[in-house]
């Protein structure tokens, strides 16, 4: 039988559905006692559902996988049905692990055969905008097996050698070119095979997904991020993430 009709592999990538997976399982215990980082409040909204508002804000994503705590998938599930979420997205809750990395495996293994590309998203930054969400697409789709948005650093960073106890002295061992250096956010977005491929094989100095596609020796290239795709992890992000939801009423109305 002829392979003529059969699409090529970047027709096929261009072509593909797009799903993502928010690992929303953490306890975020930065922020304090009490409930789950992404179940915290902002603007009397969960973080967790504004996160989920913005991944299905692009029209590109037809599905989105909340990876809950273990315990916690009915409880999640009825948040989920609790708000307005756009009816053109499908929505779905699994049971997390005890990892990140676990959670993001749990939630690749629920996507259906027929999504191709894989966003992964911290449910601690609910305030991404739509256009920073599709950048990521469109280049995972023109052929990029990872990418992240990251953004140019305004700081000098230096690197230490670590203290040995709390508040002593740091020794400066080296001071990195700051043009060189990205601060990433999320989503990150993957080709499905690959994040597939990167985490049956990558157990160790894991630090995001796309670091795992680093070590298989593939490509991740960066898309510019946005300065409020920020990560709601101390208490004082809560008051810069509600000051942006303020702002965003006050210019778009809602």
């Amino acid at each position: 039988m002829s392979d003529v009709s059969r699409p090529s592999p970047a027709e096929a990538r261009a072509e593909a559905r797009t799903a993502v997976v928010i690992p929303a399982a953490g306890r975020g215990v930065r922020l304090g006692p009490g409930a789950p980082k992404a179940l915290r409040a902002l603007n009397g909204t969960p973080m967790l559902i504004h996160a989920v508002r913005a991944m299905a804000a692009s029209r590109a994503v037809s599905l989105v996988v909340v990876v809950a705590p273990p315990d916690g998938a009915g409880e999640v599930k009825s948040l989920l049905d609790a708000h307005a979420l756009p009816e053109r997205t499908d929505f779905l809750v699994v049971p997390g692990g005890d990892s990140r990395q676990e959670s993001v495996r749990l939630g690749l293994d629920a996507l259906p055969s027929d999504f191709g590309i894989v966003l992964v998203h911290d449910a601690a930054r609910p305030l991404v905008p739509v256009d920073t969400v599709d950048a990521v697409i469109e280049a995972v789709r023109d052929g990029a097996p990872a990418v992240v948005p990251a953004l140019p650093l305004a700081d000098t960073v230096k690197e230490v050698e670590p203290a040995t106890a709390p508040g002593e002295p740091e020794p400066v061992v080296a001071t990195p070119v700051r043009a060189r250096l990205r601060a990433v956010q999320t989503p990150q977005g993957f080709d499905r095979a690959t994040l597939i491929r990167a985490h049956e094989t990558v157990t160790e100095d894991v630090t995001d997904d796309a670091s795992m596609v680093e070590q298989l020796g593939l490509t991740v290239v960066v898309v510019p991020g946005h300065e409020e795709a920020f990560k709601v992890t101390r208490p004082l992000d809560l008051v810069l993430a509600e000051a942006v939801l303020a702002r965003r009423r006050l210019n778009d109305g809602f």
